[in-house]
């Protein structure tokens, strides 16, 4: 049964992709214990969606997962369906899955229809940056799954452990200004705006965004690089061509210029851990706000 609490903010939150968790949790064949009617043959799309799974011990109803799912390392052993963002059909139907949970967004939406034509049912997961955002996606996964009483224990849990960090992070009242570099190609810069998976965590650690004049991901030129003055750079840790090392990015001329490229404050996590709002969600704001101000003492 979906819980009063989720019915209120699927209301006034993301009601359409709400909407098709609840029916599903209210469904006769679905809403049951997996030893029963419950769907045994299940695809997660989406990094957190599969880390939920494997956390509320329902890892061995899957038969697969996307590429963006990372953690834990068992998932790497299930069969990969593509990017979350550029799914194929035949690649998702060749697993003859009975349920699928995926992230809002998932697609595209040819494949979405596809699926939907060949009856299977989905589940779409609203994605939002924050506390209340990852307890929803815990229900709204439980409700899928049948197991409703252990994502809410799940959910209580977490949502106690994400606000814990939260304490920690703000307690020393400091408020640094990071800002969240997606890329850097030929010298210029791709960094998060608001209403991104970065701001959220930046802003649950206690800091805040140095770029707040758009939403999403841009390029900027050398000029708001130096007006947004960070005193933070934070970055996925990624290997590859374009990725630079703390050195070769402090020397890039507009990074140089600000308190961060000066201090050579660069913060660099695994993107999957800082990003993927899910269960791990408190201990990476602890991670990041631990760095973020651990000269606190000494200022």
């Amino acid at each position: 049964m979906i819980s009063p609490r989720l019915l209120a903010r699927c209301l006034a939150r993301r009601l359409s992709a709400c909407a098709f968790a609840m029916a599903i949790a209210a469904s006769p064949a679905l809403a049951v214990d997996q030893t029963e009617n419950g769907a045994t043959r299940v695809v997660a799309i989406g990094g957190s969606i599969t880390e939920i799974v494997y956390e509320l011990g329902q890892h061995a109803r899957l038969v697969a997962r996307d590429s963006t799912s990372q953690h834990p390392n068992e998932a790497a052993e299930l069969p990969d369906v593509g990017y979350m963002r550029a799914l194929s059909p035949e690649g998702v139907l060749s697993v003859d899955p009975d349920l699928i949970i995926a992230l809002e967004g998932a697609g595209p939406p040819e494949t979405i229809e596809v699926l939907r034509r060949a009856s299977v049912p989905i589940v779409f997961v609203p994605e939002t940056y924050d506390h209340d955002g990852v307890v929803d996606k815990i229900e709204i996964v439980g409700n899928a799954l049948g197991v409703t009483a252990a994502a809410a224990s799940m959910a209580a849990r977490v949502a106690e452990d994400i606000a814990a960090a939260q304490a920690v992070a703000t307690a020393s009242g400091r408020q640094p200004r990071v800002m969240f570099v997606l890329s850097i190609r030929d010298g210029r810069i791709m960094a998060s705006g608001t209403g991104t998976a970065a701001n959220g965590i930046i802003t649950l650690a206690g800091a805040q965004n140095a770029i707040t004049e758009y939403q999403g991901y841009r390029q900027l030129t050398d000029e708001a690089v130096i007006e947004a003055a960070p005193d933070y750079i934070l970055m996925m840790d990624r290997s590859g061509e374009h990725d630079l090392s703390p050195a070769e990015l402090v020397a890039i001329p507009a990074i140089a210029t600000t308190p961060a490229g000066a201090a050579g404050q660069i913060i660099r996590m695994n993107g999957s851990y800082l990003l993927g709002f899910g269960p791990r969600t408190a201990a990476a704001v602890r991670d990041l706000a631990s760095a973020l101000h651990a000269q606190t003492e000494h200022e």
